[in-house]
């Protein structure tokens, strides 16, 4: 069976586009935090995974596709679809209730390390030695702020870290497991498809918690949050992943998660008012002197 036809883009076309999928992730952390103050953990997800699977499927069924699915491969985007809903989103939407927005973004800043390891093991990619120096350059920026106590790592936070460790896992292999199947498939329909059957595994769980929850002190601006999880991270952020990750190594692409704590604890400065510092900044330049020296 033939793979989809795959375009040649510039380099700088995809790193834009990879930019631009970072930045929406990093929102995620911020914008999720201030909904979850008013909308229990687990009805943001339900409604975020309705929103979110109806969307993607809408937009599949608009689309003619020559390559069809294999059976197989079902049991596989399935099994995706099991690592991204209830591994990776449903703990990182209750780690995020326990912990700060700045913790998440930095745990998920673990996110190379976990993907370097899966795609040696799994893939059999080889980085060189400027990309491991660069991975660790910026891993070392991130590890700055947190040793520096700019960032609390007070036992108050512990639960809600350690589950958001466990979806930075999930995520690392839902991006590897997921590599082969978006060569052959694209991005979109892999995307759509194991989104929605995790969703569908969570439906009557999330469907219970959300008949019984007491809507009567969620404000309306906190639906905007559930809004942009589920189109702006969930749709946007999840298709241009698996749509980069057909153009470039696992490995290569990990060291951007590098960027997303700092731009999360910006947007978490202005908006939810958590406190950031010259360390933070410093932490941020010596990420991305790392990006620079993976990438040069």
């Amino acid at each position: 069976m033939g793979n989809i036809e795959t375009k040649q883009y510039s380099t700088i076309s995809i790193l834009s586009v990879l930019f631009l999928q970072q930045t929406l992730g990093a929102l995620a952390f911020p914008i999720s935090k201030y909904g979850l103050v008013f909308i229990d953990p687990f009805v943001f997800a339900y409604y975020r995974f309705v929103i979110a699977a109806i969307s993607l499927l809408a937009v599949v069924s608009f689309k003619h596709y020559d390559v069809k699915i294999e059976k197989k491969d079902y049991l596989k985007i399935i099994g995706l679809g099991v690592l991204i809903i209830p591994f990776n989103q449903v703990l990182f939407l209750l780690g995020q209730s326990y912990t700060t927005a700045s913790h998440g973004s930095l745990l998920f800043a673990t996110t190379p390390i976990w993907i370097f390891i899966a795609a040696f093991i799994h893939l059999k990619e080889k980085p060189g030695v400027r990309r491991i120096i660069g991975i660790c350059i910026a891993l070392g920026g991130v590890a700055t702020v947190m040793m520096s106590g700019a960032i609390s790592l007070g036992k108050e936070y512990l639960f809600g870290d350690m589950l958001i460790l466990f979806a930075v896992i999930a995520w690392a292999y839902y991006t590897i497991l997921g590599k082969k199947l978006v060569k052959q498939y694209g991005a979109l329909r892999v995307t759509a498809y194991s989104l929605s059957f995790g969703s569908l595994l969570y439906m009557p769980f999330g469907t219970y918690k959300a008949i019984n929850f007491d809507y009567t002190a969620v404000p309306f601006e906190a639906w905007w949050s559930v809004l942009y999880m589920a189109i702006g991270t969930s749709v946007f952020a999840y298709v241009l992943w698996y749509w980069v990750l057909k153009y470039m190594e696992a490995s290569r692409i990990a060291v951007y998660h590098n960027l997303q704590p700092f731009i999360a604890a910006g947007v978490a400065y202005l908006w939810l008012g958590e406190p950031i510092s010259t360390v933070l900044i410093f932490g941020g330049l010596v990420a991305i002197a790392g990006i620079v020296i993976a990438e040069v």
